[in-house]
């Protein structure tokens, strides 16, 4: 923070805003005053709003930068665990070796549910969208824990963290095998996270049932590179709707819904719609062409960033998991992957993607890893919550451990002005 001020003219009065600087990142105006003088701001989409204080995650789009407590995402994801960054995300630090012990081993055992949310799955039909179960479910986490929450006790919150984080990949797990008519299968204390999703969604269940190291890896990985991407529309969303106190399960279940949305989640699943399309590395020219055609309304998916002006640095690393991931299923061969790495190098080579800096994203990469696992691409959007819920709740848990104060977004009104009402007979 600092004293200095920015001066805003507004009907011939000068209004000192005080100006306040983070550790990084670009100054912020503080506008609170504004509303005592009369007049809003109006920012469609809060694009220029910083509506919080955070400490957990920087972004600096323009220099392909992604912070999560200070260190860089690609450190994370090369040399670190999810349950790792999952502590960084709820704690400001990693932890020790005996911390992280202590910490896998509370996650392990709040993996299971309840026998009742079977019943959640089976109300649904066997082909409902996975993302309106998982809302569902979060739902019945929020009617089952609600009278043993405390928002303002610490203590509480971080009960409730360790329940989120530890039965979403539960939850996304039964919701693959209701769709395929499959019995469920309890998590395993003797698997790590990422294995445990795996072989709750696709194990035979046999307790002694062993999950591919590389797939566990790359499954790691995908979730540690999607764990928290500062304020994007659904962590806005758990934000304000926490704001109002209501159930954290309730939270998360709006930021799920958020999350669903294709301009927000469904990115990757785009990807593989994309590659589907084009069909054949024979047919790519073609569709580069009508990707440059601005009046053609196809446009490669995977490629650019909204936030990210240069690179995603997610990409590299999910890159090699991708790389990985094939060759150990033999897959290098697969027509969608020959389609998959021209493209890429199109838009490495290409002047016209690399002047505009269409550079492959993390949802390119991620939606063939999960392909060639054996994902539905309906339940890729399922990924990307599991992968979200320890930012959601750890955004959660900052924003309850500070003053709380109710979001409520302004409006520029340019509807009717005040008149009377007429009866109807003589309308």
């Amino acid at each position: 923070m600092t004293d200095r001020s920015a001066t805003l003219t507004v009907n011939g009065n000068n209004i000192e805003l005080p100006i306040h600087s983070g550790n990084l990142g670009p100054d912020v105006v503080d506008v609170a005053k504004l509303t005592s003088q009369g007049c809003f701001t109006y920012d469609p989409g809060f694009v220029s709003t910083a509506a919080c204080e955070s400490k957990l995650t920087y972004i600096d789009g323009d220099q392909g930068i992604l912070l999560h407590g200070g260190y860089p995402i690609d450190q994370l994801a090369e040399q670190s665990s999810h349950m790792e960054v999952c502590y960084l995300l709820l704690n400001g630090e990693l932890p020790s070796a005996e911390q992280l012990a202590a910490f896998e081993a509370e996650i392990n055992a709040e993996m299971a549910v309840d026998d009742q949310f079977a019943n959640v799955y089976t109300a649904f039909p066997r082909d409902a969208h996975p993302m309106a179960i998982l809302t569902s479910a979060f739902g019945v986490l929020a009617a089952r824990y609600h009278s043993d929450i405390d928002n303002n006790d610490p203590v509480s919150r971080r009960k409730v963290a360790m329940q989120v984080i530890a039965k979403t990949p539960t939850l996304a797990a039964m919701g693959y095998r209701y769709s395929k008519g499959l019995d469920f299968i309890a998590p395993r204390a003797d698997l790590n996270y990422a294995e445990n999703f795996l072989n709750m969604t696709f194990g035979d269940g046999s307790p002694d049932a062993k999950v591919n190291p590389t797939l566990a890896k790359a499954m790691d990985r995908i979730f540690i590179l999607h764990a928290d991407h500062e304020q994007n529309a659904s962590t806005s969303t758990v934000r304000l709707s926490g704001s109002t106190g209501t159930n954290p399960f309730a939270a998360i279940a709006a930021g799920v819904t958020a999350l669903w949305g294709p301009s927000h989640g469904g990115a990757n699943e785009a990807v593989l719609e994309m590659l589907n399309e084009i069909g054949d590395v024979s047919n790519i020219d073609t569709f580069i062409d009508r990707a440059k055609d601005r009046d053609d309304p196809f446009r490669l998916m995977g490629f650019g960033h909204r936030v990210y002006k240069n690179f995603d640095p997610r990409a590299r690393v999910m890159k090699i998991s991708a790389d990985e991931v094939l060759k150990e299923l033999g897959k290098e061969g697969e027509p969608l992957l020959a389609v998959a790495k021209r493209l890429e190098r199109i838009a490495i080579e290409d002047s016209y993607f690399a002047d505009r800096k269409l550079y492959p994203n993390v949802d390119f990469y991620s939606g063939l890893i999960l392909q060639a696992i054996g994902i539905p691409t309906a339940m890729f959007t399922v990924i990307f919550a599991l992968g979200r819920c320890p930012g959601w709740i750890a955004h959660w848990c900052e924003m309850m451990a500070g003053p709380l104060k109710i979001g409520r977004p302004r409006q520029l009104y340019t509807g009717p002005v005040q008149r009377d009402y007429v009866n109807i007979d003589k309308r």
